[in-house]
């Protein structure tokens, strides 16, 4: 699949036009980095591998600042591990110490999405405002990552209309920057966290809203293949998954789950394997395969540990709950509706917390 962006016509013209030899290879590295982040990783690492022959061959600061940078963001996209942050960090000390503004403000907006990821608010903030501070107005990719982080964040608060506009800001840069790659994952994060709100509603208060999920599910799918492709391939059939399940759909679920789970957990997304094998396990009973529901779901309850998020660890107690409770087993059922009331809670809290110093930080869409 070939690779339709405005993006790479751009870089290919400016590497073409460089002026030297460090500017063509750091150009380079972030050719090499858009075709990752479309899913074309064999060519991408084939790229990054010869400008480390190169750099090897001719040292140059801004080359191994780059390079480190894009080997971060290659184990963030292959199996999303702690290494990820360590080579980050250590591309934006190089950054730093070379004046690379552009980079040391990209490596900031990364870290405070890793933070994110880790649900590490303090650090989160202080990389947003480093972020905000150190980036340009036309540093597009460094403001489009920020503000998707701000919109997540947003988000996890349960509000929409504040995430809104960080959303909207960041779709500009993207769109300003000709990256049709960051405008795919955008639109996979919005539809993530609306999918995540319903599922939350449906588990924790019993409501079920049909919002149109399905729809922005497709639309990434219809998007990816006209751009050439998306680095996580996988990530919206589970999203469908997750969708057919809460709408009762549980086939159609069960068939996605089956497909597509075992590889979402081998990319390094094990933090989200306990509710989606709870999900699947809940799939399972509905359609009267009880006894490997109930394996699956016993599965799911082994997979709990601190590396799940709050209302992650909440919504596999809620589904392991509506679960037990289909299967007669009243006493189990009420253990996992005890631990599910009192992770709401704790999520609850949560969301207290980060809404306030959200608000507190004095970061505004721009």
């Amino acid at each position: 699949m070939s690779i339709k962006s405005r993006l790479l016509k751009r870089l290919d013209a400016d590497i073409a036009a460089s002026a030297g030899v460090a500017q063509a290879a750091s150009l380079k590295v972030q050719r090499a980095l858009l075709m990752l982040r479309h899913g074309h990783m064999a060519a991408a690492r084939e790229q990054l591998t010869a400008l480390h022959v190169q750099a090897f061959q001719h040292p140059h600061p801004e080359i191994g600042a780059w390079l480190h940078f894009a080997e971060g963001l290659m184990s963030y996209y292959t199996d999303f591990s702690s290494a990820a942050q360590e080579k980050i960090v250590h591309a934006q000390a190089m950054a730093k110490a070379s004046a690379l503004a552009e980079l040391d403000a990209m490596c900031s907006a990364w870290l405070a999405q890793l933070a994110y990821l880790r649900h590490d608010l303090d650090g989160m903030l202080a990389q947003a405002a480093a972020c905000d501070e150190r980036a340009k107005a036309d540093d597009h990719d460094a403001r489009y990552r920020l503000c998707t982080v701000l919109g997540l964040a947003h988000d996890l608060t349960s509000r929409p209309d504040l995430s809104r506009d960080w959303y909207a800001k960041a779709r500009a840069h993207a769109q300003a920057d000709g990256d049709d790659a960051s405008l795919s994952a955008l639109m996979y994060n919005m539809a993530a966290t609306r999918t995540a709100q319903v599922r939350r509603d449906s588990l924790s208060k019993g409501l079920v809203l049909r919002a149109e999920l399905l729809l922005s599910a497709d639309s990434i799918s219809h998007y990816d293949a006209a751009v050439g492709g998306s680095v996580q391939p996988e990530l919206t059939p589970i999203l469908r998954a997750q969708i057919l399940t809460v709408e009762g759909d549980y086939e159609r679920a069960r068939g996605l789950f089956e497909a597509h789970l075992p590889s979402t957990m081998a990319a390094g997304l094990a933090r989200w394997s306990s509710s989606l094998l709870a999900d699947l396990a809940w799939c399972r009973v509905n359609l009267g395969q009880v006894e490997m529901g109930l394996q699956q779901a016993h599965e799911a309850e082994s997979e709990l540990d601190a590396l799940c998020d709050v209302d992650d660890r909440a919504a596999t107690h809620s589904r392991l709950a509506q679960i037990y409770a289909a299967l007669g087993d009243a006493a189990g059922a009420a253990r996992h509706e005890e631990q599910a009331t009192a992770g709401w809670l704790e999520f609850a809290e949560q969301q207290r917390l980060w809404a306030q110093a959200l608000s507190q930080s004095g970061l505004r869409p721009r």
